[in-house]
């Protein structure tokens, strides 16, 4: 029997199999509503989904393609708190994504990988089965240790170290390492750091713009916070922690290079919040190039999603608790150049 080739580098798109949201009436979905108004099917998903309004979701109301309470719907229709609501989504085509990877390190239990540009990590919003997590689950789904599931995520544009295990454990002790992240250092020295975890990015930023000298570092501190953008109704953006919902975040931004197309930046992160390095760079004046998202200030721009690309990121360095004691420092090539 022929060996199994190497893997794709790309993997072509294709149709997947469509997918199912299910979703839960609530009494204060009940109370948005004006007065005494029901609330429709229509205008509950219009709400809850924002990338379609209310005569698209009629439209699958009229194809048979949302059910209440396991009955299929054909026509717009009041909802009651407790209603139980599917919608099955029809196959859409995912785009091509690259398929091929290195393997930086792998003891039978923790796996960590050097993901390319472009890869989504988990299935969400377009992307279903041109993720890593189905890919590792096709190439390793007959390995006696188990499947390599990811720990933690990446941008989809952003390449480099993805720390994975195979034992549920294992996942559950480096994600809560992970976590914490040296957060009482921010600048990601000292005692926290020599015990914990300590992630270095490399990224090109707009150039001229940062006032350091090569060498130089720069601590962040913006909080980061959900602001109102018109396709997602929400998106993490700079904050300035006046909100509830507002998470401290913590960087440290090192210039390494002077260029006259970019400058090449070092980041180390002492939390773990979404975009936190495409925002904290943006914040500053500095935001990554080519990031069609994050403009000066680190707010969102209405015109683009979060999974556009453009930007160059990399997951360079890793510090990390080994779960069986050790510690391990891993890198990868660095890819970014001016």
């Amino acid at each position: 029997m022929a060996e199994p080739g190497p893997p794709p580098l790309w993997l072509p798109a294709a149709f997947n199999s469509g997918w199912t949201y299910r979703d839960r009436v609530r009494t204060a979905d009940l109370e948005a509503t004006a007065g005494d108004s029901p609330l429709w099917v229509s205008a509950f998903y219009a709400a809850r989904y924002r990338h379609s309004g209310q005569g698209v979701w009629r439209e699958r109301l009229a194809a048979g393609e949302i059910r209440r309470n396991g009955q299929q719907l054909r026509a717009d229709g009041a909802l009651a708190a407790g209603d139980g609501l599917a919608w099955h989504r029809p196959p859409w085509q995912e785009a091509a994504v690259p398929g091929a990877w290195s393997v930086v390190f792998d003891d039978g239990d923790l796996h960590v990988l050097d993901k390319p540009s472009g890869l989504p990590v988990l299935p969400a919003g377009g992307w279903l089965e041109h993720t890593l997590l189905r890919l590792l689950e096709r190439r390793h789904g007959d390995d006696a240790a188990g499947i390599p599931r990811p720990v933690h995520r990446l941008g989809r544009f952003t390449s480099g170290l993805l720390v994975c295990a195979r034992r549920p454990a294992t996942r559950a002790w480096l994600s809560a390492r992970l976590r914490e992240s040296t957060a009482a250092h921010p600048e990601g020295a000292g005692p926290a750091a020599a015990q914990g975890c300590r992630k270095l990015y490399r990224a090109l930023v707009v150039p001229g713009v940062l006032p350091l000298a090569p060498g130089a570092s720069l601590p962040i501190a913006v909080p980061i916070g959900r602001r109102p953008h018109p396709q997602l109704g929400e998106l993490w953006c700079a904050a300035d922690g006046s909100e509830s919902g507002d998470r401290a975040a913590h960087s440290t931004l090192t210039l390494l290079e002077r260029g006259a197309r970019a400058d090449l930046v070092q980041v180390a992160i002492a939390s773990g919040r979404p975009h936190q390095i495409r925002i904290h760079c943006a914040a500053i004046g500095a935001p990554l190039l080519g990031d069609p998202l994050y403009g000066p200030g680190g707010l969102a721009r209405a015109e683009a999603l979060p999974g556009d690309g453009g930007y160059r990121l990399q997951a360079w360095r890793l510090e990390l608790e080994h779960p069986d004691g050790g510690r391990l420092e891993l890198e990868v090539p660095e890819a970014l150049g001016l």
